[in-house]
């Protein structure tokens, strides 16, 4: 064989060199797997964050997260305008990529801000009313407590 090398051209120091270097590989090898081991089996993952904190503020979170964006804020001001629309209304409408139009509004849907309805091969979007009751109830629960506080803070 052209690649093979003989055993009688290794020398003792070779032989010795190679050995050392498989058994530091070995070894090597088997602190990183007793490492991942560790890591999956043993050791406890850590609660999300979001474990942290109640449903109704998780909602909440979820909903101010998709109204997070100026396009989304308009996409849900021309729906109040029109009551309705499909896509390619709003495409006409904002600045945006059919794509980018689709995407913001599969996440105000996803957060149940708006639904859809398919008429076609289109969807139509409308406003999903108990989303937004979710906000009008988080801050009127805010203005009724400033309201009842009524004193300087800071």
């Amino acid at each position: 064989m052209i690649f093979a090398i003989e055993k009688s051209s290794f020398t003792f120091a070779n032989e010795f060199f190679y050995d050392t270097l498989n058994f530091f590989l070995i070894i090597i090898f088997l602190f990183l797997y007793y490492i991942v081991i560790l890591q999956y089996k043993y050791i406890t993952m850590g609660a999300t964050k979001t474990d942290f904190y109640t449903e109704q503020q998780n909602e909440l979170a979820v909903l101010a997260k998709a109204l997070g964006h100026p396009a989304r804020i308009a996409i849900i001001e021309h729906i109040l305008k029109v009551n309705s629309c499909i896509c390619g209304d709003i495409v006409n409408e904002l600045p945006l990529a059919q794509p980018t139009v689709s995407q913001h509004l599969k996440e105000l849907k996803n957060a149940g801000l708006i639904k859809g309805s398919v008429e076609g091969n289109a969807i139509c979007y409308c406003i999903d009313e108990s989303g937004f009751e979710k906000f009008k109830s988080f801050f009127q629960n805010v203005n009724d407590s400033i309201a009842k506080k009524k004193t300087d803070c800071c």
